[in-house]
């Protein structure tokens, strides 16, 4: 992306932004701040998997993993649906793709 872009989408910001705003938003950039978190985000971001499925990709184990979704869902950043007994998670929208890809653009400039 390049700076004109980014210069573009500040000049869709609004000029003021409350406090409340502000601080919803350090909360959500404090989930980004976990490698476990991240690593679910990065599992999840082309195609949606149960439990059992993101511990073997993350080589971790279902507590761990367990205690990390619900953060994920509690900050609306993950959805799961139930597929018989089993939860199946998937990324809540695109703008948690958009949060990923522009994250990891920045760190390769």
């Amino acid at each position: 992306m390049s700076a004109a872009t980014h210069t573009h989408d500040l000049d869709q910001l609004p000029d003021q932004i409350s406090e409340d705003e502000l601080c919803e938003l350090a909360e959500l950039f404090k989930i980004f701040g976990d490698s476990t978190r991240i690593r679910i985000l990065f599992a999840l971001f082309r195609s949606e998997k149960n439990v059992t499925e993101i511990c073997e990709a993350l080589e971790m184990n279902q507590s761990a993993i367990s205690h990390q979704l619900k953060i994920l869902r509690t900050s609306k950043l993950i959805s799961a649906r139930r597929e018989g007994k089993a939860m199946v998670y998937s990324l809540a929208d695109d703008h948690v793709k958009t949060i990923i890809a522009m994250g990891k653009e920045h760190i390769e400039e």
